[in-house]
């Protein structure tokens, strides 16, 4: 893994530091270097929010010390992560292509150490209706490790607001699982509220929470920046979205690539549309209190003004916007393919990809020019991009 260090950024704005982290299996580890490499940079955050394994990352990095995350992070991908005979690195796209798709049928047949197990007997060999028929794996071993890497103390003591998103399989219905609600409620969040962020069906079970079963949040939606967008419009926000799925891509070539190409749209879809219909709700604020500013006085003390000015009231928001880009080798097993080696190139693209952001100071400041909401994004090639519109 690279752990190398560059120095500090300039002094952000007086915002609120949060981390966004989208779900993506195996990919996760991109988050993870991602998030060493923020370290470096200074930047700590004080509200996570994450899916799936967004969720996982969020809990290990909310539920640590400062000093203990980077180190407890490595401990659980070194764990998820599969060793293999040989070094596929240095080799043909094809040659890679057939290693990841290799790994990812390993994993799929023997399942991940401290993560999920194969059922035995499988799923359909079970009576209907009994929990082990609802799924190909049991997660067990992951509530373990949670309990391990994770100070849920620490969580429920509020160091961190920490915001986890799942599905109700029964009315459908998103829930999120935040530390700062559930302490004005007197409830705790536990390892279950996390690894129901995560049980993605069908090869992951239900998770049971105050008798409702949950699946994984990105069945729903795979990103939970508009909870925290949603959640607060006082504070300034600084936020670093962390992504596991491009919306762009070439035209597939194979079948390999068709279903990899399906996937990335499918999960990342959603995220470009949060940010434009977010950008939008800001612009139609900012047009809302310059209208406010044209009328003649003796309109400033009506009632529907005087509603209208505290409605238009917001919060300032910078979204720095980090995408993981798939190899050309990589497939639609991507997100299970748990090798050793995937989880090395993953972390490190994480590492590079933040220092290659923080070459821009001013995305660290507060927007100017009466801007409410910006959006900076990181190409593949390592230009930006703003608001979707290449500089």
């Amino acid at each position: 893994m690279d752990t190398s260090a560059s120095g500090p950024a300039t002094t952000p704005a007086n915002a609120q530091r949060v981390l966004v982290l989208q779900g993506g299996g195996a990919l996760g580890s991109y988050q993870a270097g991602a998030f060493q490499a923020l370290c470096h940079q200074g930047f700590d955050p004080e509200w996570i929010a994450g899916i799936s394994i967004g969720a996982i990352n969020a809990a290990i990095i909310a539920g640590n010390d400062g000093e203990k995350r980077v180190a407890r992070l490595k401990e659980f991908w070194e764990m998820v992560s599969a060793p293999v005979p040989w070094n596929p690195v240095g080799k043909g796209d094809r040659e890679r292509t057939f290693f990841n798709e290799t790994s990812a049928a390993l994993i799929a047949t023997f399942g991940v150490p401290g993560f999920f197990a194969p059922r035995i007997p499988p799923a359909p060999l079970w009576p209907p209706g009994s929990p082990q028929s609802q799924s190909y794996y049991d997660t067990s071993p992951l509530k373990k490790t949670l309990e391990r890497l994770v100070d849920f103390d620490r969580i429920n003591d509020l160091k961190c607001r920490l915001s986890v998103g799942a599905v109700s399989v029964t009315s459908g219905n998103f829930r999120y699982f935040d530390n700062v609600e559930f302490k004005r409620l007197g409830k705790k969040i536990g390892p279950e509220h996390i690894m129901a962020s995560g049980a993605l069906p069908p090869g992951f079970p239900s998770v049971v929470i105050e008798g409702e079963h949950y699946w994984d949040g990105g069945i729903a939606s795979n990103t939970p920046l508009d909870y925290v967008l949603d959640e607060e419009i006082n504070r300034d926000l600084l936020i670093f979205q962390v992504d596991l799925f491009s919306a762009r891509g070439p035209l597939p070539q194979t079948l390999l690539e068709a279903a990899e190409r399906e996937k990335d749209i499918r999960y990342s879809s959603r995220t470009r549309m949060n940010t434009d219909k977010n950008r939008q709700i800001h612009q139609a604020r900012k047009a809302v209190r310059d209208l406010i500013g044209k009328l003649p006085d003796d309109l400033q003390s009506d009632p529907s003004v005087k509603f209208l000015r505290q409605a238009a009231k917001e919060n300032t928001v910078t979204v720095v916007h980090l995408i993981y880009k798939s190899k050309n080798y990589e497939s639609s097993s991507k997100d299970y393919d748990f090798s050793h080696v995937g989880m090395v190139e993953h972390w490190s693209a994480g590492v590079r990809d933040v220092h290659l952001s923080m070459r821009h100071k001013e995305w660290l400041e507060r927007p100017q020019s009466d801007e409410t909401m910006v959006t900076y994004d990181l190409t593949r090639d390592g230009s930006e991009t703003l608001d979707g519109k290449q500089e």
